[in-house]
C-alpha cells in the first residue's frame, strides 16, 4: 500500500536552540535578529522546516519551558516586530516555521497561576492541579523529572500543586474545558501570524489519571504506567485537531515521554485525527540507567537497531514516525552515538547518513551538521542546566561521589546540546563579542562552520549532500524499510526500496574492520555508490563489504 503523501513527511526539519544559535545585538544571548541574520546558511543546508524552542515571554527558570505569555516574545529574543521580519525572511526562502507550543505547563509567573494561588475560590484555580495533603505529606509519592517531589506546598490554601517538572512550571488542568479552550486559542493565535505548525512539548502527560501512589521505583517506569498516556489523551488531541489543526495545513508532532510501542500508532495514525507524528523516546532513554540520565549505562546496539525496525513496523500501518538522534535535551549525537575521538569525522558522517536514510521525517539539531560534541566544563561554576545543578545540590547535600557525578554529566547533561553555536575559529565561536550565557565549548577553533563551509570533504557538505539526496529520491521518504541482519553486533544496514528505486544503506557503528554481507534480496550486480564517507566510488564485490572503521555508504542497486 502506497503511503499518502504530504509536504511535512517529505521535510527535513532544522532546529534552533534560539538562546545559543547567534547573538543579534551583542549581549550574549542568542536572539531572533541572530536567526534572520543567518537564514541564508539555514537554507543552503537544504532543509524544509525550521523549528525553533519556546522564545515566548518567560522567567527562564527552565530556559523558556516556563511561559508567562504566550502571546509575546521574551525580550532577551526581540519582540513582535522580529517575530515578524523573521517569519517573512523564512517564507520569503521557501522554508516553514514551527513553534514549540508548551501547554502541560506553565509558569508560576503566568497571570492564570498568579489567579489560581490566589485563592481557593478564584474562578481559575481549577486551572491548575490542586490537592490536599496526607499527614503533613503531599497527595502522593510523585516525583518530578527534575528531581524532588511532584508537588510543591502553598501555605497560604493550605494546599499542593501539581508539578511534573520544575516548581515553577505548574501543570495545567486539562480536565477544565476553560484551559483547553486557551490553549487553543493560544494555537490559532500563532496560526493566524502565518506559522506553518507545532511541536508540542511533553503532550503525553497532559491527561491525568488517578493521583494514587507510583508503585515504580524507576522514574522511567513510572512515566510509562502513570504519568503518560492518561484516560483522556486521545479525547484532548482529538479535540484539539477538530477545533484547531484540521483547519490549517500545517505540521504536528507530539513530544512523547512514556508512549509505549502499542500505544504510538494511536497518536498518529491519519484516520484518527490527532497528530501528524511524534517523538518517542526508547532509543533516547537507552543509555539511561535505573536513576536516570545521570546513571548511564552500557548502549546495546542491538536494540537501538530493533527500536527503529518495531517503531517503523509499527506506525507504518497508517501513520507516520519521527527520525531523530539529538535536541536540546539530550547530549551531542557524535558524542554519544558516534565516535568524537579518533573517528569523529567519519562517524558523524555515518549518523548523518543514518538520519537522512530511514522512512520518517527527518529532524536535525543546530551543530549537529558540523559534528559538535559534547563539552567537559572544569568548573560547576559553568553549567547552566537546572537538571544538572539540582543532581549537583542532591549530591553534595547527601555526600554522593561528585566525581561520579561529573563524568555522568559530562557525558550525559543538557548543556552539551546548548553550547553556542560554532560559526567561526574567533572569540567564542564567533557566536558573540561578549562573553556567551553559557561558555563556549572550546574546540571552536577546529570545529566550526566557516572551516567547513568550502571544504567539499566536511561534515557539513556531508549534511548538504544527504539532503539533496533524500530530496532528490521519494524512496528514501516514503519506501519500505527492510533490515539486514538485525543481530549483527556492529552493522545497521537496510533496505529502503518501492516501484521506483532500491537503495541500500550499509553504516559500521564501530571502530574496527568489519566483513559485511547483504542478504541478496535484490540484485546488486549493476548497483553504485552514491554516498560515501570514505570517498567510495566501486563497490569491489557485489553484497559483499569489507568495511573499514565508521563507514558508511548509501548505494543505488538500480
Amino acid at each position: 500500500m502506497e503511503m499518502k503523501r504530504a509536504w511535512w513527511k517529505e521535510s527535513v526539519v532544522y532546529q534552533i536552540y534560539p538562546r545559543s544559535f547567534f547573538d543579534g545585538n551583542g549581549d550574549g544571548i542568542g536572539d531572533l535578529q541572530g536567526i534572520i541574520g543567518k537564514l541564508d546558511y539555514i537554507k543552503s543546508l537544504g532543509v524544509d522546516v525550521i523549528w525553533i524552542c519556546p522564545i515566548y515571554e518567560s522567567p527562564n527558570d527552565d530556559n523558556g519551558y516556563d511561559i508567562s505569555d504566550y502571546r509575546s516574545i521574551m525580550k532577551e529574543f526581540g519582540d513582535m516586530g522580529d517575530f515578524k521580519q523573521l517569519l517573512e525572511g523564512i517564507h520569503q526562502r521557501e522554508m516553514k516555521l514551527v513553534m514549540d507550543l508548551v501547554v502541560n505547563h506553565t509558569s508560576d509567573e503566568h497571570p492564570w497561576f498568579t489567579e489560581s494561588r490566589s485563592g481557593i475560590h478564584n474562578p481559575k484555580r481549577d486551572y491548575y492541579i490542586w490537592r490536599h495533603g496526607e499527614n503533613g505529606k503531599p497527595p502522593n509519592n510523585w516525583q518530578s523529572f527534575f528531581g524532588g517531589d511532584a508537588w510543591e506546598y502553598d501555605e497560604d490554601s493550605g494546599e499542593y500543586y501539581l508539578h511534573l517538572f520544575s516548581k515553577k512550571q505548574p501543570d495545567l488542568n486539562w480536565e477544565n474545558p476553560d484551559v483547553r479552550a486557551e490553549v487553543y486559542d493560544i494555537m490559532r493565535f500563532w496560526l493566524e501570524q502565518g506559522v506553518d505548525g507545532f511541536r508540542m512539548d511533553v503532550i503525553s502527560l497532559i491527561s491525568k489519571g488517578e493521583f494514587a501512589d507510583t508503585p515504580y521505583e524507576i522514574l522511567n517506569d513510572t512515566t510509562q504506567q502513570v504519568y503518560a498516556s492518561g484516560p483522556r489523551i486521545h479525547e484532548f488531541l482529538h479535540e484539539m485537531n477538530q477545533e484547531v489543526i484540521r483547519h490549517f495545513d500545517i505540521l504536528t508532532v507530539g513530544e512523547g515521554p512514556g508512549i509505549t510501542l502499542a500505544e504510538g500508532l494511536d497518536y498518529v495514525k491519519e484516520d484518527r485525527n490527532e497528530l501528524g507524528m511524534i517523538f518517542h523516546f526508547d532509543h533516547m532513554v537507552i543509555d539511561h540507567g535505573n536513576g536516570g540520565r545521570f546513571d548511564p549505562v552500557l548502549l546495546d546496539f542491538i536494540k537501538f537497531k530493533k527500536i527503529f525496525m518495531e517503531w517503523d513496523q509499527i506506525v507504518k500501518k497508517g501513520g507516520w514516525t519521527s527520525i531523530f538522534l539529538g535536541n536540546h535535551d539530550f547530549s551531542r549525537i557524535v558524542s554519544r552515538f558516534g565516535d568524537d575521538g579518533e573517528f569523529w569525522e567519519k562517524s558523524a558522517k555515518a549518523l548523518c547518513m543514518m538520519l537522512l536514510s530511514l522512512r520518517g521525517t527527518t529532524y536535525l539539531y543546530n551543530g549537529d551538521e558540523i559534528g559538535m560534541t559534547n563539552v567537559a566544563y572544569d568548573s560547576w561554576e559553568d553549567y547552566r542546566d537546572l537538571v544538572t545543578l539540582h543532581a549537583i545540590h542532591d549530591a553534595k547535600n547527601n555526600g554522593a561521589d561528585t566525581e561520579v557525578l561529573k563524568k555522568a554529566i559530562d557525558e550525559q547533561g543538557r548543556d552539551n546540546s546548548r553550547t553556542p553555536m560554532q560559526w567561526t575559529s574567533g572569540e567564542n565561536g564567533g557566536f558573540s563579542e561578549v562573553e556567551p550565557w553559557i561558555k563556549t565549548n572550546p574546540n571552536y577553533h577546529s570545529i566550526n562552520i566557516q572551516s567547513q563551509d568550502d571544504d567539499p570533504n566536511s561534515i557539513l557538505n556531508f549534511y548538504r549532500e544527504m539532503i539533496k539526496i533524500r530530496k532528490t529520491y521519494k524512496t528514501l521518504v516514503y519506501g519500505e524499510f527492510e533490515p539486514i541482519a538485525i543481530d549483527h553486533p556492529e552493522v545497521f544496514a537496510y533496505w529502503r526500496a518501492d516501484q521506483h528505486d532500491v537503495f541500500l544503506s550499509v553504516i559500521n557503528f564501530s571502530k574496527k574492520d568489519v566483513i559485511f554481507e547483504a542478504d541478496g534480496r535484490y540484485d546488486l550486480s549493476n548497483a553504485v555508490i552514491i554516498m560515501s564517507n570514505y570517498n567510495r566510488t566501486v563497490l569491489p564485490e557485489p553484497g559483499k563489504f569489507n568495511l573499514a572503521p565508521w563507514e558508511a555508504m548509501l548505494i543505488s542497486a538500480n
